[in-house]
């Protein structure tokens, strides 16, 4: 995994699925990050190869329950990202997916509460030694590449040390989210902050944190010298946002996402939670077509609602 110089997709909840990882790389994301997947979960999860639909499913026992989707086409770019508080169950969970994706990532700078209260996520940026011990653990034991993503301490001297005590573990780069655990969405990232810690890094930095457009990816490289820039918000609104040509209408982006949904028979869950993200960005998810995505229980009823009927049956139908 080759880190300078890329555009990356966010690991975020329930959006970062199979679908909308391919659908980002197909716009020209280098790298894509899956959403965080919970270590207790994942260790009781095995390998399937689901031969219906090309991929490699990672199912919880005793369910029918797809914990995490991939296939080959995304081997190179797709990021496992851990959420974790232990060391050893972390690399129980990594040796189980770490020959299927390009690369293991820890979560630490998710703020939620169902996270810190677990010891993992931001809970984890004031226990350098754990840091260390997870790092560590991870790299001695896998060739895959491991990585972190971090937010900002409360000092600007306290971010730049951990991030210092995080690049002596090895890892081969850090993404740095520019916001405190304490801020909200809406707070402007600290870009400011991020160039501290590209200052003091050999390591390449990926910066994150206000990233709407694609010329945000220069801007924010240029602000803060970090090598490479990650999108969240901005890649959930409209994943062309990793277009050079620029953004196609969020219609289209939407209808190629749900036919991206279908194609991979992806969650309806997610599928739900990806759809009405975008409609509150763009119209109101009190309007028809919201109201109408809340009410769909299956991924034919996604179909229809989008007029998709036909492309649904054909993808179907021609499973194996």
């Amino acid at each position: 995994m080759e880190y300078r110089n890329k555009m990356v997709l966010a690991p975020m909840v329930r959006a970062g699925t199979l679908p909308f990882r391919l659908l980002a790389a197909e716009y020209g994301a280098d790298i894509t990050y899956g959403e965080e997947i919970i270590d207790h979960k994942f260790v009781n999860c095995q390998r399937v190869i689901n031969e219906s639909l090309g991929t490699t499913d990672f199912v919880e026992r005793g369910t029918d329950s797809v914990v995490f989707r991939t296939c080959p086409q995304e081997r190179d770019k797709v990021v496992f990202q851990i959420g974790t508080s232990d060391a050893v169950r972390a690399l129980k969970a990594a040796e189980i997916v770490c020959n299927d994706v390009a690369a293991i990532d820890i979560n630490m700078g998710c703020p939620k509460a169902f996270s810190v209260s677990g010891g993992m996520g931001s809970a984890l940026l004031s226990k350098p030694e754990l840091i260390h011990d997870i790092l560590t653990t991870l790299r001695r034991n896998l060739n895959t590449p491991v990585t972190c993503k971090i937010r900002l301490l409360n000092t600007r001297q306290d971010t730049v040390e951990l991030a210092r005590r995080i690049e002596k573990c090895g890892v081969p780069a850090l993404a740095v989210h520019g916001r405190k655990v304490k801020d909200r969405p809406r707070d402007p990232a600290k870009w400011d902050e991020i160039a501290d810690v590209v200052s003091a890094l050999s390591i390449p930095v990926i910066a994150n944190g206000n990233v709407f457009e694609y010329e945000d990816f220069k801007r924010i490289k240029d602000a803060t010298g970090a090598t490479s820039v990650m999108a969240a918000r901005g890649a959930l609104w409209n994943a062309s946002i990793f277009s050079a040509k620029g953004k196609v209408p969020w219609e289209d982006f939407k209808t190629e996402y749900v036919r991206k949904t279908i194609l991979w028979d992806n969650d309806i869950k997610s599928t739900k939670t990806t759809l009405r993200e975008i409609i509150m960005h763009y119209i109101c998810l009190e309007g028809t077509e919201g109201k109408g995505v809340i009410k769909c229980g299956l991924s034919a009823d996604v179909a229809r609602l989008y007029g998709e009927e036909d492309y649904y049956n054909f993808v179907v139908s021609n499973r194996k």
